[in-house]
């Protein structure tokens, strides 16, 4: 960072810290133990696209990672796009094989990051519910290193005093992002 950064308050991005989600399956217990939130077996990382080869070879690179794994059924990677142009890669484990969701998730952001394309990278997400089937996701934002909670309701609103709630219980499990103005609902996220 130069002397004209520092002087008008400008500053680099930060670097993902993507080790950080190797705090959810800890979390998840937590949160099960407190709330009864179970994981459903769905994650999704969310990325600004980038047209060109590099970026499409990436994306093979991870889908043909992930689809290795024979031990999963089913089709184990989706790619697609949202209204907003952000590109979504979905995949999906058994709900009691949440460390396994999170190595895929990690794998997809290392493999990103590794080729350049770490700036690109938006959020991570896990999804839960509990056994009323209500939603709720746990995200992890790159340019903060912070995770927020994520509880829709039916009519694009939110159940804010569940994603405090989260808040308070998984204060010791995870960072969770203290400004609660950064928290934002993504309606629609595949995998929610």
């Amino acid at each position: 960072m130069g002397f004209l950064d520092a002087l008008f308050g400008r500053s680099k991005p930060a670097k993902p810290d993507l080790d950080q989600l190797f705090g959810l399956p800890s979390a998840a217990i937590t949160l099960q133990a407190a709330i009864g939130f179970v994981p459903t077996g769905a994650g999704s990382v969310c990325f600004a696209s980038i047209e060109g080869g590099a970026f499409a070879q990436v994306q093979n690179d991870a889908r043909a990672l992930l689809d290795a794994d024979t031990q999963r059924g089913g089709t184990p990677v989706e790619f697609s796009r949202d209204d907003y142009g952000y590109s979504w890669l979905l995949t999906r484990r058994s709900p009691d094989d949440l460390p396994g969701l999170v190595g895929d998730l990690h794998a997809v952001n290392t493999a990103l990051q590794d080729s350049g394309f770490g700036p690109q990278l938006l959020c991570s997400l896990v999804a839960f519910h509990d056994a009323e089937l209500r939603p709720l996701a746990l995200i992890y934002l790159y340019k903060r290193g912070t995770f927020c909670p994520f509880a829709p309701l039916p009519g694009e609103k939110r159940d804010n005093p569940l994603e405090l709630q989260v808040k308070a219980v998984l204060a010791d499990d995870l960072r969770i992002e203290r400004d609660l103005t950064r928290w934002f609902p993504l309606w629609g996220a595949p995998g929610l």
